[in-house]
């Protein structure tokens, strides 16, 4: 008997084919939007931006007594301080500070005295044992980019940050058909020349854990009228639909002809083995596919063609998590009484995957949304030293992470929304972006920490951004600052400017919220200080530290700060008013090796882009 194929294509030729045609046709996921509450599991549709601080309220984070942390700056064991209770507020955890309160004293750190006072003999520094407004995400802050998995850590950062409805991609729905007149459903006594019918089960599994929902419909005979009316009746319920067996060219092989007559074959028959028979078909803008009936060969097709209608559904691959070796980027310090599980993040940099470190407090839910991996740091251990070999327990699929472009240095919000933007593109890698300041990304890049960091270090002689500092510590030349942006940076205070600050010099009759050592904006607030013959000392909050420039933003939006330096888009964000100072020049540092990575080249040509320049319209103060 001769067996008549419509192709012979070899594998890359016939996805390519196939999965072209079905973009042309509009093969892409449907959306719904649901309750964070339940949508665990979800793809996001769009990037998620928090509505509200969290925490939203500067709160307790000890038991304790809430003070005003001047009135303990003369305690000592020689000179103890007495807390009368007009001096003090009883708070357990979570509890909001009270006005005029700015610290808290642990409770095991309180001597009982008579009459409801307390005596303690160390002081407590403004904001500690608090957590402040916006401590783990500020307003605004992009919690997740487009296409992104809802993880139970993921669902709960939304809700903290005030989401509490989000648009997310449907599960594809798959119907599979068996077809077959010798195949029977599952049984301990199957007759003589019965076939018992296990492709859909194996299939059935497969899908699930491409988060895929399944529909099995019942056995049909090798009727074409029967197995037409069952993929008619399939097209209407499902997304996808699989045909088990019949993809061949025999006698009862109908697969290819039905599919011809209710809409296009596309591709009958792949130069592989097993799996040649596979009929890559589409009706109603979804995928038929025809699978062989022998389980080996369907199940390479519904690896090789399957998952990837799927993929090309969701925009994303799903892979195991192994565990790997990798070098650690940061000391870590850990206390010798437990094993400690330390986030990280992981990006491969000249050959070796480097492991950094995540933030590790118990209210840092963000830490695990970011995480791509867990290094457990062993009792009886006090840490583990920069450029150790660690093993890392995986929470991202090895691809992903191998496919990732690793930014740090100077926080701005364009960082995200370049991700986004390159989310949005279906590009075969993502951004992992962390924020240590302007030397941080010179000393990452330098030392084969990082692909690429934002930079913006003033040289106060010559007034030129940055050039000097990439000279100085990196005078072999393994690394180039490229073009990025123009910020104006300048002075954020509450709407209304109640406290009338004009310029800089006004901080030190303000509290003053800072940047972290080693930020670029740090260093421009030290270069006006002593410009403006200041005394970093008598500035009230000098060293009162923030990471980002949305946290500066938020804290002066809750009162807790009245000004500090940062830039335009961040103050528009918060609704605040903002001072003008300078403009600066905002660059990436690239180590030479990867400036023509594709990852780092794709990342560039978004940011020079006229629709992502459009963006920073929007997002304002970028010159």
């Amino acid at each position: 008997m001769k067996h008549n194929y419509l192709n012979n294509l070899p594998l890359d030729e016939a996805k390519k084919v196939y999965f072209g045609h079905l973009e042309k046709v509009g093969f892409k996921a449907k959306t719904e939007t649901v309750r964070v509450t339940d949508a665990c599991g979800k793809i996001i549709k769009n990037a998620a931006y928090a509505h509200i601080c969290s925490p939203h309220y500067n709160a307790s984070a000890m038991d304790g007594v809430a003070v005003k942390a001047s009135d303990t700056f003369e305690a000592s064991e020689r000179t103890p301080v007495t807390l009368t209770p007009d001096k003090y507020t009883v708070v357990d955890t979570g509890d909001p500070i009270p006005d005029g309160c700015d610290a808290v004293i642990m409770v095991e750190d309180l001597i009982d005295k008579e009459n409801d006072c307390y005596e303690i003999i160390a002081s407590v520094y403004p904001w500690q044992n608090v957590r402040q407004v916006g401590e783990d995400i500020c307003m605004g802050d992009m919690i997740a980019p487009s296409g992104t998995v809802l993880t139970p850590s993921l669902c709960g950062a939304l809700l903290a940050g005030g989401i509490t409805e989000i648009e997310v991609i449907k599960t594809p729905v798959v119907g599979i058909i068996p077809t077959g007149d010798e195949i029977v459903e599952p049984t301990d006594s199957p007759e003589k020349g019965d076939i018992i019918e296990f492709n859909s089960t194996v299939f059935k599994g497969m899908l699930k854990n491409l988060n895929s929902s399944v529909k099995v419909y019942p056995i049909t005979p090798d009727k074409k009228d029967l197995i037409k009316a069952a993929v008619e009746k399939a097209l209407s319920e499902c997304d996808i639909v699989l045909v088990s067996a019949g993809s061949s060219a025999g006698r009862d092989d109908y697969t290819s002809e039905i599919i011809a007559s209710l809409g296009t074959v596309l591709v009958h028959g792949i130069a592989i083995k097993p799996g040649k028979p596979a009929v890559l078909g589409e009706a109603l803008g979804k995928p038929v596919i025809g699978l062989p009936g022998y389980p080996v060969s369907a199940i390479v097709i519904m690896d090789e063609i399957v998952s990837q209608a799927i993929d090309q559904y969701y925009g994303k691959a799903i892979v195991s998590k192994p565990t790997v070796k990798a070098v650690l980027a940061k000391k870590t310090v850990s206390s010798l009484k437990y094993s400690e599980y330390v986030r990280v993040t992981l990006g491969r940099i000249n050959g070796k995957l480097i492991a950094s470190p995540l933030a590790r407090g118990a209210g840092v839910i963000t830490s695990f949304t970011k995480a791509d991996g867990v290094l457990i740091v062993p009792q009886n251990c006090e840490g583990i030293e920069t450029g150790e070999d660690v093993e890392i327990r995986l929470l991202r699929p090895i691809n992903e992470i191998e496919n990732t472009l690793v930014v740090t240095g100077s926080h701005d919000p364009l960082i995200d929304e370049v991700a986004d933007f390159l989310a949005k593109r279906k590009a075969p890698f993502r951004v992992c972006s962390t924020h240590v300041g302007s030397m941080g990304a010179i000393y990452a890049v330098r030392d084969g920490l990082a692909h690429m960091g934002g930079i913006h270090l003033l040289d106060t002689e010559t007034g030129v951004y940055n050039k000097s500092y990439v000279e100085k510590y990196i005078p072999d030349g393994s690394a180039v600052a490229v073009k990025g942006v123009g910020r104006v940076q300048g002075l954020m205070v509450k709407k209304g400017n109640p406290l009338g600050i004009k310029e800089f010099s006004d901080i030190q009759n303000v509290r003053y919220v800072n940047r972290q050592k080693g930020a670029g904006t740090r260093i421009l607030c030290d270069y006006l200080i002593e410009k403006n013959g200041m005394n970093a000392d008598k500035i009230n909050g000098y060293r009162n530290e923030e990471f980002t420039h949305t946290a500066v933003a938020a804290l002066i939006a809750a009162g807790n700060a009245d000004a500090g330096l940062g830039i335009s888009s961040a103050a528009k964000m918060y609704d605040l008013d903002f001072i003008p100072i300078c403009n600066e020049t905002y660059e990436f540092l690239i180590d030479k090796n990867y400036l023509n990575d594709p990852a780092v080249k794709q990342f560039l040509d978004v940011l020079y882009s006229e629709e992502f320049k459009a963006r920073l319209s929007e997002m304002g103060g970028y010159v």
